[in-house]
């Protein structure tokens, strides 16, 4: 959508408890997350891609950090209704294609281009008869779907 300049970035790591979670934060902006299984950098921030992670891990809602804007006007769609799936819930490929007018095919594409995971929750679309693909693997799907399940289940006990 808006074409920025940034001028340099810093790769940030953080520790979850489901491996490392890398992100490109400006000073000012996340521009990118990136899911690995395990990474021996360590190191604890307290810029608000960070904080916001913390809170997530440990079960809290807070504000996202502010991020890059969408690339395409399609992700200017998207970004509201993936943000719109309530921790601990799923929605289908084809659910959130009828709401945005598009295929389930051309959602899914979309979705596995989406630079900021977590963030922009992508993981909670699955597949009408599965869970489907996720970008960042499908041991990280699992693992959040999970997880949020569990929060979910353990906030109405």
């Amino acid at each position: 959508m808006l074409n920025m300049r940034y001028d340099y970035c810093m790769i940030y790591y953080f520790d979850s408890p489901f491996g490392t979670v890398s992100y490109d934060w400006n000073g000012k902006i996340c521009s990118h997350i990136w899911l690995q299984e395990h990474d021996d950098r360590q190191a604890e921030h307290d810029d608000p891609v960070s904080l916001w992670l913390q809170h997530w891990f440990d079960g809290h809602a807070a504000p996202l950090p502010p991020l890059i804007p969408p690339a395409t006007q399609f992700q200017a769609k998207m970004r509201p209704a993936l943000l719109a799936i309530p921790a601990g819930e799923t929605s289908t490929y084809g659910e959130i294609a009828r709401q945005l007018g598009t295929s389930a095919r051309a959602m899914g594409q979309a979705l596995g281009a989406n630079p900021l995971p977590l963030l922009i929750p992508c993981h909670r679309v699955v597949a009408a008869d599965g869970i489907g693909g996720f970008a960042c693997g499908l041991r990280w799907k699992k693992k959040l779907l999970q997880f949020e399940a569990n929060l979910l289940t353990a906030s109405t006990a």
